[in-house]
């Protein structure tokens, strides 16, 4: 599980280490994956091999590639900072506070998606986040530190003022979003809202009884908002920049196939992850508003960046977003 404590640990060890340390040249590269169709370009590049591809053009033959499922974001930062994996890709929150309690020895490389996530509820006296009180759960993929968590607490400042913005951080449960998919179809549940990601959002929406939209990202934050970005370590970066410029590369070939070759892109989706859901459901969930938006540019995140300041949870207020991502980005129009 992931905790402040263990950013807190394994940012001071990471940090502690000479500069160089963690540094190694690597043709094995390990990259994480999540469930939900907003990392539908990661598994475009996954089964395309598209990092392979770029890295040979680049002139590193031979890489080889080994994806790793995760359920949540915490889970993936404790094995980015420990080294299990090289890469990973997750949301804005995480690589704030990583940034923030490593000293800037992680950033981002690229964005791969900034879909809207919705609050849906099947509890009907839930009909505004001014509903929510003591004894209602709401699931989010890790709590206090996930988009979904941070995206509560914006609401909170927003709602009853700065003060209170950790008010519905007692109301949040870590769950999967399979796992609370699963919770919310069950009646006997104590979990009965879920903060989702597409597309399990649209899977509530349509199979669960009484299941209806509370609040939704664009409306908190006021703007489209990253929610996967790949992330690394610099020392990782510094010893692999074209491994670095090969993932660019690869995320911005990811972006173009899924919106001119879509049906594929779900199939490979489909395949990737196991979601029984037909190609043509998923079609539909893609048209839903901002549901294309696989810009790689990152997007609000200086907002969350702003809040997360002002309430203690990094110490150090970014100036720029290209503070707290590689210079491999920084020639993209980020906010």
């Amino acid at each position: 599980m992931f905790t402040r404590r263990n950013v807190l640990a394994l940012g001071a060890a990471l940090v502690a280490a000479p500069r160089g340390a963690f540094a190694q040249a690597k043709t094995d590269i390990a990259i994480s994956r999540q469930p939900g169709i907003l990392y539908l370009p990661t598994h475009v590049i996954e089964k395309k091999k598209l990092l392979e591809k770029h890295a040979e053009r680049l002139g590193i033959p031979g890489v080889s590639t080994k994806w790793i499922s995760f359920s949540n974001g915490g889970a993936q930062q404790d094995a980015l900072l420990s080294g299990s994996v090289d890469i990973i890709n997750t949301g804005t929150g995480p690589l704030l506070v990583l940034w923030d309690k490593t000293r800037g020895r992680v950033k981002g490389i690229c964005a791969s998606s900034a879909q809207p996530l919705l609050l849906i509820s099947r509890d009907p006296r839930i009909k505004s986040l001014a509903d929510f009180g003591e004894g209602d759960k709401i699931a989010v993929p890790t709590v206090r530190v996930s988009t979904q968590a941070i995206l509560l607490q914006l609401a909170a400042s927003q709602m009853f003022g700065p003060d209170k913005w950790n008010h519905f951080d007692a109301m949040t449960v870590q769950l999967g979003h399979p796992d609370a998919f699963v919770a919310l179809k069950n009646p006997t549940h104590e979990v009965k809202s879920h903060f989702a990601a597409p597309p399990f959002q649209a899977y509530g929406l349509k199979q669960v009884p009484g299941a209806h939209v509370v609040a939704s990202s664009a409306e908190i934050i006021g703007s489209p908002l990253s929610q996967g970005q790949f992330m690394t370590t610099t020392g990782f970066a510094e010893a692999n920049p074209k491994i670095v410029q090969a993932l660019r590369a690869a995320a911005e070939e990811a972006k173009a196939f899924v919106e001119m070759n879509t049906a594929e892109a779900l199939e490979i989706y489909r395949e990737v992850t196991g979601d029984k859901t037909s190609t043509a459901d998923l079609l539909d969930v893609l048209k839903e508003p901002g549901m294309m938006e696989w810009n790689i540019y990152p997007q609000g995140t200086m907002k969350f960046a702003t809040h997360l300041a002002k309430i203690g949870a990094i110490k150090n207020q970014p100036a720029s977003w290209k503070d707290y991502y590689l210079p491999v980005a920084h020639d993209l129009p980020g906010n």
